[in-house]
Protein backbone atom coordinates (compact mmCIF):
# COMPACT_ATOMS: atom_id res chain seq x y z
CA UNK A 1 0.00 0.00 0.00
CA UNK A 2 1.17 3.53 -0.83
CA UNK A 3 1.19 6.76 1.27
CA UNK A 4 -1.89 8.89 0.61
CA UNK A 5 0.22 12.09 0.37
CA UNK A 6 3.28 10.56 -1.40
CA UNK A 7 2.20 7.94 -3.96
CA UNK A 8 5.83 7.02 -4.69
CA UNK A 9 6.44 5.94 -1.06
CA UNK A 10 5.36 2.87 0.76
CA UNK A 11 2.85 3.35 3.66
CA UNK A 12 4.15 2.29 7.08
CA UNK A 13 1.37 3.65 9.35
CA UNK A 14 -2.34 4.24 9.37
CA UNK A 15 -4.04 7.30 10.87
CA UNK A 16 -5.77 6.29 14.10
CA UNK A 17 -8.57 8.76 13.43
CA UNK A 18 -9.39 8.69 9.72
CA UNK A 19 -7.52 5.50 8.66
CA UNK A 20 -5.36 7.08 5.89
CA UNK A 21 -2.20 5.22 4.92
CA UNK A 22 0.92 7.27 5.81
CA UNK A 23 4.66 7.11 5.18
CA UNK A 24 7.12 7.81 8.01
CA UNK A 25 7.39 11.50 6.99
CA UNK A 26 3.61 12.07 7.05
CA UNK A 27 2.80 10.18 10.26
CA UNK A 28 2.55 12.23 13.49
CA UNK A 29 2.99 10.25 16.68
CA UNK A 30 0.38 11.05 19.35
CA UNK A 31 -0.23 9.87 22.88
CA UNK A 32 -0.10 6.18 23.60
CA UNK A 33 1.89 5.29 20.48
CA UNK A 34 -0.90 6.16 18.04
CA UNK A 35 -0.13 7.75 14.67
CA UNK A 36 -2.18 10.46 12.97
CA UNK A 37 -2.19 12.31 9.68
CA UNK A 38 -1.38 16.02 9.84
CA UNK A 39 -5.05 17.17 9.80
CA UNK A 40 -6.17 14.68 12.46
CA UNK A 41 -3.13 15.50 14.60
CA UNK A 42 -4.09 19.19 14.45
CA UNK A 43 -7.73 18.45 15.30
CA UNK A 44 -6.64 16.22 18.13
CA UNK A 45 -4.30 18.86 19.61
CA UNK A 46 -6.94 21.62 19.25
CA UNK A 47 -9.61 19.49 20.91
CA UNK A 48 -7.15 18.51 23.63
CA UNK A 49 -6.35 22.18 24.14
CA UNK A 50 -10.04 22.93 24.33
CA UNK A 51 -10.38 20.29 27.02
CA UNK A 52 -7.55 21.81 29.03
CA UNK A 53 -9.16 25.27 28.73
CA UNK A 54 -12.41 23.75 29.91
CA UNK A 55 -10.52 22.01 32.74
CA UNK A 56 -8.83 25.29 33.70
CA UNK A 57 -12.19 27.05 33.83
CA UNK A 58 -13.62 24.27 36.00
CA UNK A 59 -10.57 24.37 38.29
CA UNK A 60 -10.79 28.15 38.66
CA UNK A 61 -14.52 27.87 39.44
CA UNK A 62 -13.75 25.23 42.08
CA UNK A 63 -11.02 27.48 43.48
CA UNK A 64 -13.47 30.39 43.78
CA UNK A 65 -15.95 28.13 45.58
CA UNK A 66 -13.24 27.00 48.00
CA UNK A 67 -12.21 30.62 48.65
CA UNK A 68 -15.82 31.52 49.40
CA UNK A 69 -16.02 28.58 51.80
CA UNK A 70 -12.84 29.79 53.51
CA UNK A 71 -14.42 33.20 53.96
CA UNK A 72 -17.43 31.68 55.67
CA UNK A 73 -17.69 32.33 59.38
CA UNK A 74 -15.87 29.77 61.43
CA UNK A 75 -16.34 29.22 65.14
CA UNK A 76 -13.16 31.19 65.85
CA UNK A 77 -14.54 34.23 64.02
CA UNK A 78 -17.77 33.98 66.01
CA UNK A 79 -15.68 33.79 69.20
CA UNK A 80 -13.67 36.91 68.25
CA UNK A 81 -16.81 38.88 67.40
CA UNK A 82 -18.50 37.78 70.64
CA UNK A 83 -15.47 38.81 72.74
CA UNK A 84 -15.23 42.16 70.97
CA UNK A 85 -18.90 42.91 71.61
CA UNK A 86 -18.52 41.85 75.25
CA UNK A 87 -15.52 44.16 75.72
CA UNK A 88 -17.43 47.06 74.15
CA UNK A 89 -20.40 46.46 76.44
CA UNK A 90 -18.12 46.34 79.49
CA UNK A 91 -16.47 49.63 78.48
CA UNK A 92 -19.89 51.17 77.97
CA UNK A 93 -20.94 50.12 81.46
CA UNK A 94 -17.69 51.46 82.90
CA UNK A 95 -17.92 54.80 81.09
CA UNK A 96 -21.64 55.46 81.10
CA UNK A 97 -23.18 53.14 83.65
CA UNK A 98 -22.47 52.02 87.14
CA UNK A 99 -23.56 53.58 90.39
CA UNK A 100 -24.27 57.26 90.56
CA UNK A 101 -22.39 59.27 93.17
CA UNK A 102 -24.35 60.07 96.29
CA UNK A 103 -26.60 63.04 95.68
CA UNK A 104 -26.64 64.43 99.21
CA UNK A 105 -23.89 65.68 101.44
CA UNK A 106 -21.99 63.41 103.80
CA UNK A 107 -23.15 63.71 107.39
CA UNK A 108 -19.83 64.21 109.17
CA UNK A 109 -21.40 63.99 112.63
CA UNK A 110 -22.52 60.39 112.00
CA UNK A 111 -19.22 59.32 110.41
CA UNK A 112 -16.47 60.63 112.72
CA UNK A 113 -13.81 58.17 111.55
CA UNK A 114 -14.29 59.21 107.91
CA UNK A 115 -13.97 62.84 109.00
CA UNK A 116 -10.81 61.97 110.97
CA UNK A 117 -9.09 60.66 107.83
CA UNK A 118 -10.32 63.61 105.74
CA UNK A 119 -8.71 66.04 108.20
CA UNK A 120 -5.50 63.97 108.22
CA UNK A 121 -5.27 64.30 104.43
CA UNK A 122 -5.80 68.08 104.72
CA UNK A 123 -3.00 68.32 107.33
CA UNK A 124 -0.63 66.47 105.00
CA UNK A 125 -1.47 68.80 102.09
CA UNK A 126 -0.90 71.80 104.37
CA UNK A 127 2.52 70.43 105.43
CA UNK A 128 3.47 69.77 101.81
CA UNK A 129 2.69 73.35 100.81
CA UNK A 130 4.19 74.95 103.94
CA UNK A 131 7.57 73.22 103.95
CA UNK A 132 6.79 70.34 106.37
CA UNK A 133 5.24 72.63 109.00
CA UNK A 134 1.94 71.62 110.50
CA UNK A 135 -0.98 73.99 111.13
CA UNK A 136 -1.24 75.60 114.56
CA UNK A 137 -4.98 74.75 114.73
CA UNK A 138 -7.37 72.72 112.60
CA UNK A 139 -9.27 75.91 111.71
CA UNK A 140 -6.22 77.00 109.70
CA UNK A 141 -7.02 74.21 107.21
CA UNK A 142 -10.38 75.73 106.24
CA UNK A 143 -11.18 76.51 103.38
CA UNK A 144 -7.97 76.03 101.38
CA UNK A 145 -7.14 72.47 102.48
CA UNK A 146 -10.43 71.33 103.97
CA UNK A 147 -13.60 72.31 102.13
CA UNK A 148 -15.97 72.89 105.03
CA UNK A 149 -18.79 75.40 105.21
CA UNK A 150 -19.21 77.66 108.22
CA UNK A 151 -21.90 75.27 109.50
CA UNK A 152 -19.54 72.28 109.20
CA UNK A 153 -16.66 73.97 111.07
CA UNK A 154 -18.26 72.86 114.33
CA UNK A 155 -17.36 69.25 113.43
CA UNK A 156 -13.69 70.11 114.02
CA UNK A 157 -14.54 70.03 117.74
CA UNK A 158 -15.02 66.23 117.40
CA UNK A 159 -11.26 65.88 116.86
CA UNK A 160 -8.30 66.22 119.18
CA UNK A 161 -5.26 67.83 117.51
CA UNK A 162 -1.86 68.29 119.18
CA UNK A 163 1.29 69.59 117.52
CA UNK A 164 4.10 67.39 118.76
CA UNK A 165 7.73 68.57 118.35
CA UNK A 166 9.00 64.99 118.21
CA UNK A 167 6.33 63.34 115.97
CA UNK A 168 4.90 66.37 114.16
CA UNK A 169 1.28 66.06 115.19
CA UNK A 170 -1.21 63.70 116.84
CA UNK A 171 -4.78 63.52 115.57
CA UNK A 172 -7.56 61.46 117.14
CA UNK A 173 -11.26 61.57 117.96
CA UNK A 174 -11.95 63.67 121.08
CA UNK A 175 -14.66 61.27 122.30
CA UNK A 176 -14.30 57.77 120.79
CA UNK A 177 -17.38 55.60 120.93
CA UNK A 178 -17.49 53.19 123.87
CA UNK A 179 -16.03 49.79 123.11
CA UNK A 180 -14.07 50.95 120.04
CA UNK A 181 -10.32 51.30 119.79
CA UNK A 182 -8.98 54.86 119.79
CA UNK A 183 -7.32 55.72 116.49
CA UNK A 184 -4.30 58.04 116.73
CA UNK A 185 -2.87 59.37 113.46
CA UNK A 186 0.59 60.90 113.17
CA UNK A 187 3.06 61.47 110.32
CA UNK A 188 4.60 58.11 111.29
CA UNK A 189 1.35 56.23 110.67
CA UNK A 190 -1.73 55.00 112.51
CA UNK A 191 -1.75 53.52 116.00
CA UNK A 192 -4.59 52.06 118.01
CA UNK A 193 -5.09 52.49 121.74
CA UNK A 194 -7.69 51.14 124.12
CA UNK A 195 -10.29 53.79 124.85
Amino acid sequence: MQCKNHPDRRAEYFCASCGKSLCSDCAEEGKGGEYFCFQCAMLSSVSAMGTTIKDKAERSAEKRVKEREKKKWTSFRYFVVFCSVLILVMWGVILFGGEKPPSGRVDLANQPRVFLFMVDGAIKRYAHDEGNRYPPTLSDLVPKYLGLTEQDRRHLDMLKYIRDPRLGYLLSLAQPEPGQMKIVISPKGISYEAS
